[in-house]
């Protein structure tokens, strides 16, 4: 009896050395595509957010080409993996809809972050910033170097791409009221990948000669664009701006192929991804009028459809693209 003892006391000894001193929380960063510097960004803020916090490990993952499908594919590995919460950036709003919600009876948290799904998919979604302010912005960048009006064209990234459908809709509607010189000519798709971007560049210079200004509300379309802008010997003739990440873009504000462009931090919000994530995670509730903690970026209330914005975009241009160009 005393030798069972001693045996059944050294076993339950042994388990608690292997085990961990607490439970991690795994939260998976899913982004619209790998290989995208934006996002490359987000997941720094993530790690950042997961050190803080101290008991969250990140996965950050997403598919090589920006698909519903290939999303698809990723998520249900995560659900496999049996993760605590997943983050994600959609290529559709509503494609995904199935797989998060499979998902979500698995027991996992979901929201989305930068591109939306649609409210049956997910607990929560966070905006960059508000809707209406990025239409507006991303119009004004070019007004403002337009003091005669002129036509301008939108480069967007996926037809499908909640967040950039948004925005466009919102610059339309500013047009009229704000911007009325503005003519907006067309709208085209670049599926956030450079070959294509380039493509749908050079087929709106060719066909429009009285182009004056290319909006990319997308970190690939818009340095696509300012790369055919500058290879076509265009600049002082059509202005190049939307949103880009100062490190990629810098060479075009100094080359003068752009006058300015916008956007929000990355890092920041990837790293309010994660406190969002790991939240609900720990029994907080997603509901309309809820406040929720995003660490040192502040705190953000989810409106009626339990979304909410983390913050406005930022501008960068010859005066200050140097400085943001060393930290994102």
């Amino acid at each position: 009896m005393k030798l069972f003892k001693l045996l059944a006391a050294t076993a339950a000894a042994a388990v608690l050395l292997a085990a961990p001193a607490y439970a991690q929380t795994r939260i998976a960063l899913v982004v619209k595509s790998l290989g995208n510097g934006f996002f490359d960004a987000a997941a720094r803020g993530a790690e950042e957010a997961a050190a803080e916090l101290g008991d969250v490990e990140v996965i950050y993952t997403g598919p090589t080409a920006a698909t519903a499908e290939a999303q698809i594919e990723v998520v249900n590995s995560l659900i496999a993996q049996q993760v605590d919460a997943i983050a994600i950036s959609a290529n559709d709003p509503d494609a995904l809809v199935p797989v998060l919600q499979r998902a979500q009876e698995r027991g996992i948290k979901v929201i989305s972050w930068d591109s939306g799904v649609a409210p049956e998919g997910r607990q929560l979604h966070l905006n960059p910033s508000d809707v209406d302010l990025i239409g507006e912005t991303i119009i004004k960048l070019a007004a403002d170097y337009l003091p005669e009006g002129g036509d301008v064209a939108i480069l967007s990234a996926a037809s499908t791409a909640t967040n950039q459908n948004a925005w466009i809709e919102a610059a339309k509607a500013v047009i009229p009221e704000k911007f009325p010189n503005i003519n907006l000519v067309a709208v085209v798709y670049g599926d956030d990948d450079s070959v294509k971007s380039t493509e749908e560049a050079r087929g709106l210079i060719a066909a429009y000669p009285d182009l004056k200004a290319i909006i990319a509300p997308t970190t690939v379309g818009v340095v696509a664009a300012a790369q055919v802008v500058t290879d076509q010997n265009l600049i002082g003739k059509i202005n190049v701006t939307g949103l880009a990440l100062p490190s990629e873009f810098k060479q075009f504000i100094d080359n003068g192929a752009s006058q300015a462009v916008a956007l929000w931090n990355p890092i920041d919000l990837g790293y309010s991804a994660v406190y969002l994530a790991k939240a609900l995670v720990d029994g907080e509730e997603a509901a309309p009028g809820a406040t929720f903690s995003i660490g040192r970026v502040g705190e953000v209330t989810l409106d009626d459809t339990n979304s909410a914005a983390m913050a406005a975009p930022f501008q960068f241009d010859a005066s200050n693209i140097e400085e943001f160009s060393k930290i994102y």
